[in-house]
């Protein structure tokens, strides 16, 4: 009896000779380092109920307040939050935000460093933090410089000097309010924003660093019970805790 070979239909000849595009690569590899259940996790370790762990999604939360206040601010113009009065509730509100989001964000760091927030492959999630951080100082420092107010006078005449004193000054201009209020409300926000975003990423990917094990819930096992039969020491056994118990005889 003889078999008929299988048809191909054409488009599955035309699959089969078709090259993968780089969307489609792109997509692949994004689907595996970021599976859904690792971008929206249905549970967290229990570990991650501690308060310590709170203060990253306070950043995140004090960041948000942080962009729509200051939005709200860009939109309406210096003139605005000087003279209004919802206009100056909006600029205290983006000012308080912001100083909330450094407290935040220092504790959280400060957390995460005495945690060793760099173990198990999570070095570029620290990178990432750190990098976040060092952004939104200079990222804070034009929102000073962008006050039109007698402080942000004060304050970029005397950061001229030391800024000039390191070659910047001839591109970056703390005495000029547009240059300023530019780098503020649209190019360091992108860059700072879109670092938080990739560390959250690397977050979800890599997971929450687990805290250390505790001291006292780490018992060291006799050698019967730790080593395999064959692998058992002829002579007197011990463990760390108690005295040295012979083999094949019970403790008084």
């Amino acid at each position: 009896m003889t078999s008929t070979p299988p048809t191909t239909t054409r488009t599955e000849a035309v699959l089969a000779t078709e090259r993968p595009t780089w969307t489609g690569r792109f997509r692949s590899r994004a689907e595996r380092s970021f599976p859904p259940e690792k971008l929206l996790p249905d549970r967290q370790p229990a570990y991650v109920s501690s308060w310590i762990y709170v203060f990253g999604a306070l950043t995140l939360g004090a960041f948000g307040v942080v962009l729509l206040s200051g939005a709200v601010l860009a939109v309406e113009g210096p003139a605005w939050w000087h003279v209004s009065r919802v206009g100056l509730y909006v600029n205290s509100l983006h000012l308080w935000s912001t100083e909330l989001f450094f407290f935040f964000m220092v504790i959280h760091l400060w957390g995460k460093f005495f945690m060793a927030a760099w173990r198990g492959r999570r070095r570029a999630t620290w990178i990432t933090g750190v990098l976040a951080f060092l952004m939104s100082i200079a990222t804070a420092f034009t929102g000073y410089l962008s006050q039109q107010n007698f402080s942000s006078e004060w304050i970029s005449t005397s950061a001229k000097d030391g800024i000039n004193a390191t070659g910047a000054g001839a591109f970056w201009n703390v005495l000029d309010f547009g240059q300023m209020l530019l780098w503020h409300v649209l190019l360091l926000p992108l860059v700072v924003g879109a670092v938080i975003a990739f560390h959250v990423l690397l977050v979800r990917r890599r997971g929450v660093v687990p805290p250390f094990a505790a001291a006292s819930t780490v018992v060291s096992e006799p050698y019967e019970t730790a080593l395999l039969p064959s692998a058992a020491p002829a002579g007197p056994a011990h463990d760390d805790f108690g005295p040295e118990v012979p083999h094949n005889e019970e403790a008084p």
